[in-house]
């Protein structure tokens, strides 16, 4: 049996996440309240529904990928809903980040209806999703995660069962507590760099010959914001937001983590600004402005 595939949230990510599987041979129902996205995925031969209830009622397995947990459980726990809508044998994948605790709540309230659920956040930028070179970091039953590695492998390129349902959401934060930490650290260095009146190149070459570099400078700031792209890939709004996660998450746990406590502040201070909707890495930019020098670019 083909299964039918809806999907909710055609944003920055899931727009092209949609688009490869539309392209790779899914049957794609596709909702979002913009309709710009709706109608390139239709103009691929995707069916579009004109609400959430028409889409779960047309679909076996409803990817979801939203901003936050309040967009989630509203879509999956409110009236016109997954939770309302569905019936049993469907699967919930909720590619979005969210609260882990958000994700435990929905798994229970959708098993009591016979509704599985799947967590699998997305690593990388959107010119993956767009390419259909995402990481995935999945929470699932070993059942489930055979039902959806398909959809995961036309959307992706690599694929991580983390464990069981909502392991992957806590394996999404304590990844972007190191991705967005090291874009602050990053965007303090460089800061420092220039005003010690360094040659941003060589500056860069020794790092990178050294244990001081890190992902995000060598790839995000190589490739995106040293070349003058600021527009998001993952906004600086968001990192926010993936901070606040963190830091509540490690509460729960009671694991003290001093320093993403106060990087969530520092990125409080640009979120204030005009770069709030701007790519994290152009937390650097904001750096610079605060510091009164030119934003850099190779």
């Amino acid at each position: 049996m083909v299964e039918r595939i809806g999907f909710f949230g055609l944003g920055a990510m899931g727009k092209g996440m949609a688009l490869n599987l539309q392209t790779k041979g899914f049957q794609l129902n596709g909702f979002d309240i913009a309709p710009e996205p709706v109608a390139i995925l239709v103009q691929q031969g995707a069916v579009a529904s004109a609400s959430i209830i028409e889409l779960v009622e047309n679909s076996d397995i409803v990817v979801t990928m939203l901003p936050d947990s309040p967009e989630v459980e509203a879509v999956v726990l409110g009236e016109g809903g997954v939770l309302a809508n569905g019936r049993g044998g469907m699967l919930l994948l909720d590619m979005s980040t969210v609260d882990p605790d958000a994700t435990d709540l929905l798994a229970a309230k959708l098993n009591q209806a016979g509704i599985d659920v799947v967590d699998a956040p997305v690593g990388r930028l959107e010119q993956h999703a767009n390419y259909g070179e995402s990481l995935f970091m999945v929470g699932a039953s070993d059942e489930d995660f055979t039902r959806v590695r398909p959809l995961l492998e036309a959307m992706g390129t690599t694929i991580h069962h983390c464990g069981a349902v909502g392991s992957g959401m806590r394996t999404k934060l304590v990844n972007n507590y190191l991705a967005i930490v090291s874009c602050q650290i990053n965007a303090e260095v460089l800061t420092l760099a220039t005003r010690l009146s360094l040659d941003l190149q060589t500056t860069l070459d020794v790092i990178h010959g050294t244990t001081a570099t890190n992902g995000q400078l060598k790839i995000n700031y190589a490739t995106k914001l040293l070349t003058g792209d600021i527009e998001p890939g993952f906004a600086i709004d968001l990192a926010h937001k993936d901070l606040t996660l963190i830091v509540n998450a490690a509460n729960q746990v009671r694991v003290p983590l001093p320093i993403a406590a106060a990087a969530r502040e520092s990125v409080s201070l640009a979120r204030s600004t005009s770069f709030h909707n701007k790519d994290f890495a152009a937390l650097l930019d904001h750096w610079y402005e605060r510091a009164g020098v030119k934003a850099p670019r190779l």
